[in-house]
């Protein structure tokens, strides 16, 4: 897990609960196409507890700063992008991770749904649970939304607390869940070479998808470094640095493999 300076990412727990109307912010995407279906106004969160070693956004880790807006004006700011989203597009919330502020993001698909917009949750599902207050939390947020896209990091428990800090039973568990109340979900697996490419992954993965019937889509994305200078900015090793991007023919071995 890495271990980062107390003073370049705050870790106070007392930074996890944000008013129920209030979303704490990290930036916005007014045309964003690769986030679910259409064209999306993608919204990033500030927070996260998976320390995943390709991290991208290592800058949304801190649950603290951002902008804390109300989920109204988020929601007026989506909506000035409306005539761009046709009958496909719509908002997607990711992070960070966007379930540590499970109840104004809630209440932000709510009102969305209420005026006939398409809401799509982008979660590693990290904090999924099935017991109290979280997963009451959880069902009513799944009341509002349309399509989650689901990251998986890696189907093995050991190796996936190796890549992220965290082990993975919950988040599978999470998929489970999603299938049986057959929620619409995209399955994200970022492929990094020397770590999850090997076929045993990939086939254990794949049996695991199996066991779903509420997956639409999979998409094998690869491991790009183009976010290891927000590392350097914020002082944290990046231990991945002599890793490559897979190149294309793995990729398409991996969506080979996946996809059967």
């Amino acid at each position: 897990m890495v271990q980062c300076k107390v003073n370049k990412l705050q870790t106070d727990s007392s930074q996890l609960t944000t008013p129920e109307t209030m979303l704490r912010v990290h930036s916005v995407e007014s045309f964003g196409s690769v986030d679910g279906p259409g064209i999306r106004f993608v919204i990033f969160l500030k927070g996260c507890s998976m320390r995943c070693q390709y991290c991208h956004n290592p800058d949304t880790w801190d649950r603290a700063g951002g902008n804390l807006r109300p989920v109204d004006d988020v929601l007026s700011q989506a909506l000035r992008y409306r005539t761009y989203w046709g009958e496909k597009g719509g908002i997607t919330v990711s992070g960070g991770e966007a379930l540590l502020q499970i109840r104004p993001l809630t209440e932000l698909f709510r009102k969305a749904k209420g005026i006939g917009v398409n809401t799509c949750l982008d979660t590693s599902a990290q904090p999924f649970t099935r017991k109290g207050n979280f997963f009451v939390a959880f069902e009513a947020l799944m009341q509002y939304t349309d399509l989650v896209l689901l990251d998986i990091k890696h189907i093995d428990n050991q190796a996936h607390k190796q890549l992220t800090g965290w082990e993975n039973e919950h988040i599978l568990d999470c998929a489970r869940y999603l299938s049986d109340i057959k929620k619409p979900v995209w399955i994200r697996y970022v492929l990094v070479p020397g770590i999850n490419d090997d076929d045993e992954s990939l086939y254990k993965l794949r049996a695991f998808i199996g066991t779903l019937d509420n997956i639409e889509r999979i998409e094998v994305l690869p491991y790009h470094d183009l976010g290891v200078y927000k590392w350097e900015q914020l002082e944290i090793p990046y231990s991945l640095s002599d890793v490559k991007p897979p190149t294309k023919k793995s990729v398409l071995h991996a969506q080979e493999i996946l996809m059967k």
